[in-house]
């Protein structure tokens, strides 16, 4: 994106250039559109949780933004000597299940011929100008909560492996198919200062994003950074690592000054997450009302994991307290 000319307008509220989970574009005083797409080949085999699961991933951008989905377009590529016509209804009844869901229609799409299936959804939805989320407004001494444990890059790798429990693979699909929608009403009651969703960068790549967006630092502790099992950690020690978890890993260690986070924690905190939770800066003040919003709407988890600070050398600092 650095290559490319920038594009101005004043009705364009959120653009590429914070690296956010959607962009906005503003029709007058009281709406707003927010767009986003997103797709990735398969990483479940059942094709129905397939389809949910890109589904959900692509719909809780729009959330994460403060906005409510209104309509989506399929995007799907498939080997047709490969997969068969059942296999493509099951995957796009999967994305029909969620979106209707959340009460977003889905009006059409395209697919083309490709040499590994690929599926997701681009999806409009709208948002008031004045309620927007994004990663721009943390503020020092916000308060960060996650919305859903770590680990589904590492749960799904071991899927692939034949390495993940049946317990655990459960677990891991059906919260990747959960549609982070408290985010809109988060934004709706003014009680989140910014928000992200924690997706293919991990945990930590966001909260740089964000803390670069904002022009603030941020300290995890990771002993509070939960994980959807202690399974997730004998499948690290087991070297079941997705290359992204590595590659993200890497590009941390350059932003984050570790203290005494073990080699498994950092893994985790790094670890790319297909349709993750959300991570919301919170003034300490709305600090309760947010977890019991949360709670109310039955969210995965309310993990208080650290706190915004003052711009500092390091974008991150993670403790292991």
């Amino acid at each position: 994106m650095r290559q490319l000319p920038q594009y101005r307008n004043r009705n364009v509220l959120v653009g590429s250039a914070t690296a956010d989970d959607a962009g906005i574009f503003r029709l007058d005083r009281d709406r707003a559109l927010v767009q986003t797409t997103d797709f990735f080949t398969p990483i479940v085999d059942d094709p129905f949780a397939y389809g949910q699961i890109a589904a959900a991933n692509a719909l809780s951008d729009i959330f994460a933004m403060g906005g409510r989905p209104l309509t989506a377009l399929n995007i799907m590529g498939v080997p047709t000597d490969l997969v068969s016509e059942k296999t493509i209804a099951l995957i796009l009844r999967g994305g029909l299940a969620k979106a209707r869901e959340v009460g977003c229609a889905i009006i059409g799409g395209h697919t083309i011929r490709n040499p590994e299936p690929i599926y997701g959804l681009a999806v409009t939805g709208l948002v008031s100008p004045r309620k927007i989320l994004t990663n721009a407004r943390a503020k020092p001494g916000d308060l960060l909560i996650l919305t859903k444990p770590l680990g589904t890059g590492i749960a799904t790798t071991g899927i692939k492996r034949g390495l993940t429990s049946a317990k655990l693979s459960a677990a891991a699909i059906e919260l990747m198919s959960r549609v982070n929608t408290v985010g809109a009403e988060l934004a709706e009651r003014g009680l989140v200062r910014a928000a992200t969703d924690v997706t293919g960068f991990g945990l930590l790549g966001h909260l740089a994003a964000t803390c670069r967006a904002s022009g603030v630092s941020a300290e995890i502790n990771a002993g509070d950074v939960p994980a959807i099992s202690d399974e997730i950690f004998d499948l690290i020690s087991r070297g079941c690592v997705p290359g992204g978890t590595e590659q993200n890993l890497k590009t941390a260690r350059a932003l984050t000054e570790w203290k005494k986070a073990t080699q498994q924690q950092k893994l985790l905190l790094c670890d790319a997450q297909t349709s993750g939770g959300l991570l919301l800066s919170v003034g300490p003040r709305k600090l309760r009302d947010v977890l019991r919003l949360l709670v109310d709407n039955r969210t995965p988890c309310q993990a208080l994991i650290g706190k915004i600070g003052r711009r500092q050398k390091h974008l991150i600092r993670v403790t292991n307290q």
